[in-house]
């Protein structure tokens, strides 16, 4: 099983941190084009989407909607679970369901918290996602990484997981070994680093494939060096040279050819979204996993 999803809080993002028309017109032709090859291919993602994207950028989301694609939250202004309190989450996931569902006209029933900030020092954040509707989580990355990450995270394909009596469909980030570490080879930075041929031959050895793509990431133009106040204004944490040279390497590191190789990925596998995968798991005899 091949899940592809999106993270899409470009549009807010941008309106925040200058508002560039060119900009807006790099994103628009992107997704655009994005979705048209998703025709083509007659697949469906899903797209986790910030709320105040649907509040500033209604149309991109009835867009995403109108091609049949499931349209799932991605909180409401990108503030990660590792920022807030449970109070702040409930009041942050409540006021972005509500701006979606009211562009939709339908529930949101999918989640993924920013820089997949669900991790084992805020597991309270199931009760909390429950508690608001959401169904399916895609929010762990059972390994290490930067800003967190779920390291004692026992698996890394579909699960139930529960804690104090709420309970969530788990779609975890897909991993692999490489040099003796675990990295996310579908998604983010690793995918535009690796060659085509190490991502594909690591997919068909796996059942479980989840992708996941940033629509700025496919846009072949360098990212700025964020300066200090940037920096600590986005990330909420402290601006250091080093922290922002790694930030910079990250965002732009193979980037050249991001959009061919993940066009490629679509010509050669058969992808569903986070919906059409539900329906074809038997929950009955997946892992539970007490968190």
């Amino acid at each position: 099983m091949n899940i592809l999803t999106f993270d899409i809080e470009e549009w807010f993002i941008e309106k925040i941190s200058g508002g560039r028309d060119y900009r807006y017109r790099q994103f628009n032709d992107v997704l655009f084009k994005l979705l048209d090859v998703l025709d083509a291919c007659q697949m469906k993602a899903t797209f986790f989407c910030v709320g105040r994207m649907a509040i500033d950028f209604p149309n991109v989301i009835r867009k995403i909607a109108d091609r049949g694609h499931e349209v799932g939250c991605h909180s409401h202004v990108h503030t990660w679970i590792n920022k807030m309190s449970e109070d702040t989450l409930r009041k942050d996931t409540t006021m972005a369901l509500k701006a979606i569902e009211d562009v939709l006209g339908q529930k949101v029933v999918s989640y993924r918290a920013p820089a997949f900030s669900l991790t084992e020092q805020n597991k309270w954040a199931v009760n909390v996602l429950a508690e608001c509707g959401i169904k399916n989580d895609a929010s762990i990355f059972p390994a290490s990484r930067d800003f967190g990450g779920y390291s004692t995270f026992p698996q890394d394909t579909p699960c139930e997981i529960s804690y104090q009596g709420a309970a969530l469909k788990e779609y975890p980030i897909s991993l692999t070994s490489l040099f003796g570490m675990l990295i996310a080879y579908s998604g983010g930075g690793y995918f535009r680093l690796l060659p085509y041929w190490f991502v594909s031959k690591t997919m068909r050895r796996r059942d479980y494939n989840i992708c996941y793509f940033h629509l700025a990431d496919l846009i072949h133009e360098e990212q700025k060096f964020l300066t200090q106040k940037e920096y600590e204004n986005y990330f909420k944490e402290s601006g250091t040279l080093t922290r922002r040279l790694i930030r910079y390497a990250k965002s732009n590191i193979g980037k050249g050819n991001a959009y061919g190789k993940l066009a490629r990925l679509l010509g050669d596998y058969t992808f569903v979204n986070i919906q059409q995968a539900d329906e074809m798991i038997n929950w009955d005899i997946v892992k539970k996993v007490d968190l």
